[in-house]
């Protein structure tokens, strides 16, 4: 595997032990035709606190991967282990934002996000509970709309919503599959900012797929990377070289976010071309 490596400061801001790793994972489903490899191989060493980013074509694995740092599946070979511990199912210290939201529509944001926090935290008072749940509202701006449900919620609400519920728990891992996907620029860059911001004040460590490049320099301090599947792996690591806090118009003004910027391109459609069959 090949690192490149742009003027990367990074790296000192973290502990260098790491905190999730995944060894050597492989991911195989049976079919009428054989054996269908989805991930070869796949070693990735995540240090605490770290925002990491993951791209790559359509059917190279992304959601695979993530789905077993989550715990919803288990791989094939390897092991995918946090703070030495091997995950084998879904847990509090991980929780995950999807691109659909995952709200109940018939609770209402409040209610939505208080489930969440019942769940984990049992035996807290009712007034505990509620302090949290108005707490992680306020601070993805909602506390207007806590008691709407998500059919009265717009697109970047419902995400609000989400990113809310996950955070409420405190999770040692946030991952992010594609949360802005479905989203208008606007109200994307909007929550890009929010997140970096929430990101910035509790320094969970976070795992998060996206199509968008532009995302991605924008928030990572590292990018993942993958070629095409089938038997997909990671291809190379770019270390995102600006400092924090991030400032969107001043990395768009250096020479750098262009620079790289070209070079993923350059990984994503020349050396991995998409194939429509894959």
């Amino acid at each position: 595997m090949q690192t490149l490596t742009a003027q990367s400061t990074h790296n000192s801001q973290f502990s260098q032990d790491p905190f999730l790793v995944i060894d050597n994972v492989s991911k195989v489903y049976p079919t009428p035709k054989g054996e269908y490899v989805v991930l070869e191989g796949v070693n990735l060493q995540v240090r605490q606190g770290e925002f990491v980013c993951v791209i790559g074509h359509s059917g190279c694995g992304k959601s695979t991967l993530l789905n077993m740092v989550a715990g919803f599946s288990q791989p094939t070979e390897g092991l995918v282990t946090l703070q030495g511990k091997r995950i084998t199912e879904p847990g509090p210290d991980r929780m995950m934002v999807f691109q659909g939201y995952a709200l109940l529509p018939w609770m209402t944001a409040y209610d939505n996000v208080y489930l969440a926090v019942d769940s984990v935290y049992p035996k807290k008072s009712d007034a505990e509970k509620k302090l949290i749940v108005q707490e992680h509202l306020a601070m993805v701006g909602l506390t207007e709309a806590a008691h709407k449900q998500p059919g009265q919620l717009s697109g970047g609400m419902r995400q609000r919503v989400s990113i809310a519920r996950a955070l409420s728990i405190r999770p040692e891992v946030l991952i992010l599959d594609e949360p802005f996907g479905a989203l208008d620029a606007i109200t994307k860059e909007e929550l890009q900012i929010e997140l970096l911001k929430i990101w910035n004040d509790h320094r969970c460590t976070v795992l998060m797929i996206t199509h968008d490049i532009d995302e991605a320099l924008f928030l990572a301090d590292r990018l993942v990377m993958m070629t095409n599947g089938p038997a997909a792996k990671i291809g190379e690591i770019v270390d995102i070289p600006f400092p924090r806090p991030r400032d969107r118009d001043r990395i768009m003004e250096d020479p750098e976010f262009y620079k790289l910027r070209n070079y993923i391109l350059d990984y994503l459609y020349n050396r991995f071309a998409h194939d429509d069959d894959g």
